[in-house]
């Protein structure tokens, strides 16, 4: 009776419907216990909106759910299956170290996942231990809160916590547990997995569950699931034209790591560019460059050409008539994605309206940002700013002449010169997390066990929109290396 006072008192109110579809889709299973959890960040805001009591969480029965040691009532803990093209093969996965607690159910009746990051080995760990180390967690952390308050769509983090047991990577690391908190774990993966593996009856049931979750406003609609199938393919262009816009680099655009709900899910090897380069690549597995900046928005479109295809057979009963839909929805995700795209970077720039010269005006830009070398945010915010000789364009005739035609563009607007520089700096992040004070961060964590460091990050990063002066210092860049910046997929 104590226990079940003291998970009340937390505010856990979970289901579990992903439970009640068919078995093939999830092996159930509890969390590996651990040795002794330490909390050692809480997302306060978040926690809140879930409806969770804060100071709660942070006591004895709140550390051990989110270290897997204490089983909320309504969790039916589980390990998803999926399948997934990494890196163009296709190959069977699952959730080899996560575990879904279950969902929560918000005081405003929204339901998100809460699920264990690094809880344990799962029948889908393969070679792995299901473990996972505190710096990757912490830097999920990071990245997704900024994600979010860059208001790019994004799975959240609730919690990191130790659990006072080592594990062995190329050295002996301190193994931590994230608790991530996501619209739904379901992927295009996932899809994959049951369209291989499943019959159409267990498929049907993902689609249709899918649509009650996700895209109930389609539910009604004649042929719903080219409905479901356009929906999601709305949200990946809007996702995608997002990351570029700030200059977001996932890393690992793999299938299952493309959420149906159209959140940026899995933080492993991502990283923010620095110098505009369409050709740039942080993570070391991607040596060919497939998931490169300039690449993103093609593989969102080979990725959502696979979630069509699996639904072929409930698209249309004529296989041929079935492509056909398909291949015009797919069809679509260019052209939604680019006015996306488009009316962001007019943000950015402080237009309001639309002149077909305007997309020259912007490419015009990002080449010389290009041809010069010069430093993506940090050349939105100087002109932003009006301190054009903040960047290394300054100086050259063909700045100098864009200079003016962007004025004059400006000029055959309505809106004044003070709703343009608001519209940009609603638009134009002064900050964004660096790679450097990333890195810096989860140094003094994860080395000093330091972390104010973080803390004072994430805090800055909280509003990157709000060009403040102790902002100032987190917008320089890194110093000079010969060595270039390298991510890795996160374990």
């Amino acid at each position: 009776m104590t226990e079940r006072k003291e998970i009340i008192k937390t505010g856990w109110n979970l289901d579990n419907s992903y439970a009640r579809l068919p078995k093939s889709f999830f092996t159930t299973l509890n969390p590996t216990p651990v040795r002794s959890p330490k909390l050692i960040i809480l997302n306060n805001p978040l926690a809140k909106s879930l409806g969770l009591n804060v100071q709660e969480l942070q006591n004895n029965d709140g550390v051990e759910v989110f270290a897997g040691n204490q089983i909320p009532e309504g969790s039916l803990p589980l390990a998803q299956a999926y399948a997934g093209h990494q890196f163009g093969h296709f190959t069977k996965l699952g959730d080899g170290r996560a575990i879904l607690l279950g969902e929560q159910i918000t005081p405003s009746s929204e339901r998100f996942d809460i699920q264990l990051k690094g809880s344990g080995k799962t029948p889908y760990s393969r070679r792995g231990d299901g473990r996972a180390s505190l710096g990757p967690m912490l830097r999920e952390y990071i990245i997704s809160e900024a994600m979010h308050a860059l208001g790019i769509p994004t799975t959240r983090s609730l919690a990191v916590v130790t659990t006072g047991e080592p594990i062995i990577r190329e050295t002996k690391q301190l193994g931590a547990i994230l608790t991530r908190v996501a619209a739904s774990h379901l992927r295009v993966g996932t899809f994959q997995y049951v369209s291989k593996w499943g019959s159409v009856d267990e498929f049907k049931a993902l689609a249709d569950y899918t649509l009650k979750r996700h895209f109930s406003n389609v539910e009604a609609d004649e042929n719903r699931y080219l409905s479901m199938l356009k929906e999601v393919i709305k949200g990946q262009a809007s996702l995608v034209a997002k990351w570029q816009i700030v200059g977001f680099i996932h890393g690992v655009m793999n299938t299952d790591n493309m959420t149906i709900s159209g959140e940026t899910i899995d933080y492993g090897p991502c990283a923010f560019m620095d110098t505009y380069d369409p050709a740039t690549v942080f993570s070391s597995i991607d040596i060919h460059g497939r998931y490169a900046y300039g690449n993103q928005p093609h593989i969102a479109a080979w990725n959502l050409s696979r979630f069509a295809e699996t639904l072929l057979p409930l698209l249309h009963e004529n296989e041929d008539q079935a492509v056909k839909l398909a291949q015009d929805a797919i069809s679509e995700f260019t052209k939604v994605y680019h006015r996306n795209w488009v009316s962001g970077m007019r943000a950015k720039l402080g237009i309001f309206n639309e002149e077909i010269q305007d997309e020259s005006l912007i490419k015009d830009l990002l080449s010389m940002m290009q041809k010069y070398g010069s430093d993506y945010t940090n050349t939105f915010r100087a002109i932003t700013l009006d301190k054009l000789e903040d960047t290394v364009l300054f100086g050259s005739k063909e700045f100098a002449q864009w200079n003016e035609m962007w004025k004059v563009r400006l000029g055959r607007q309505q809106q004044s010169k003070a709703s343009s520089q608001q519209l940009m700096k609603n638009s134009n992040p002064a900050i964004i997390p660096r790679n450097h004070r990333v890195e810096e961060a989860l140094e003094a964590a994860v080395k000093q066990g330091d972390y104010s460091v973080m803390e004072k990050f994430l805090d800055i990063m909280s509003k990157p929109y709000a060009y403040s002066s102790e902002q100032d210092k987190y917008s320089t860049l890194p110093p000079p290396s010969t060595c270039p910046y390298r991510t890795y997929c996160g374990t």
